[in-house]
């Protein structure tokens, strides 16, 4: 005679109680570890957090201090919800919370972008005196390469010609005139450097930069003393008086006039006007 099978009714023996497949211990951790797995998926689980909230806490640690938490709560802000009017605040303030926390390179980074995704927005003028503030802040020494200040030179500038009735524009313009004065510096240190190795055309190149340039710098009295002293041991006389009658007509009291004028007399020489020279055609041109 053919059984047939019931759905749901096993025809197979059944074992006995104490041979089952799992045991009660065992059964016990399957279902431990089964609780375990479901416990870190909650814990990885994304929750989209009210803006306002994520907002005014990523405000609390700007507040506190702590700028990379505040820059990454920011960052969360623009991530969860990309479309609301708090991202785009959130973006900028990113890029604050980064320079505060002294990350430069990253406060660039999230400026740019702001302007790439904000193009008319009014904090596009903050934005990119933040770019410039983050270039200036990191100015190194003369003694050094001069990369961060050029950059800095050139977004200062930036600002000023965009934005000239903003109070970013003020500050820049303090700041381009530190930035200059920097640039001036650099010139100097090589020209004294190509000096002191009796390489005289090189330096005197270095050193015309400067009265060129950056003529409204500190720099410029040392320079035309420098121009004097290299003239001078280059045997080019007329070029040494002439410089030497410019420096001191403009800066009659200054130490680096009397330094040239005891150069010039040292070989019978004396400070006088040549309009034919470079520095007279160079001084009338800048000036």
């Amino acid at each position: 005679m053919r059984f047939h099978r019931s759905p749901g009714v096993s025809t197979a023996p059944r074992r006995r109680s104490g041979h089952t497949g799992l045991s009660r211990f065992g059964l016990a951790a399957v279902v431990a570890v089964a609780l375990s797995a479901c416990g870190s998926v909650d814990d990885d689980a994304y929750y989209e957090r009210p803006v306002e909230s994520l907002y005014n806490e990523a405000m609390d640690q700007l507040s506190a201090g702590a700028y990379r938490g505040a820059a990454e709560a920011f960052d969360e802000v623009d991530r969860q919800h990309p479309y609301s009017v708090w991202a785009t605040k959130a973006q900028i303030m990113a890029a604050y919370a980064q320079y505060q926390a002294n990350a430069y390179d990253d406060a660039v980074l999230a400026a740019k972008r702001f302007i790439d995704l904000h193009p008319g927005h009014r904090d596009v003028a903050y934005a990119r005196y933040l770019i410039a503030i983050s270039y200036y802040e990191q100015i190194s020494d003369v003694g050094r390469d001069q990369k961060m200040t050029e950059l800095a030179f050139e977004r200062l500038d930036e600002v000023i010609r965009r934005f000239p009735d903003t109070a970013y524009a003020r500050d820049a313009k303090l700041k381009l005139d530190l930035a200059r004065d920097h640039l001036a510096g650099k010139e100097m240190e090589v020209g004294r450097f190509y000096l002191r190795r009796g390489e005289h055309i090189a330096a005197i190149n270095r050193f015309q930069v400067v009265v060129e340039k950056y003529q409204t710098t500190t720099h410029v009295p040392e320079a035309l003393h420098r121009l004097t002293e290299a003239y001078l041991a280059l045997g080019v006389t007329d070029e040494a008086q002439a410089t030497a009658a410019v420096l001191g007509y403009n800066y009659p009291g200054n130490e680096w006039y009397q330094d040239s004028y005891v150069l010039l007399t040292g070989v019978d020489l004396r400070p006088q006007e040549d309009k034919g020279s470079w520095i007279s055609r160079a001084w009338n041109s800048v000036f």
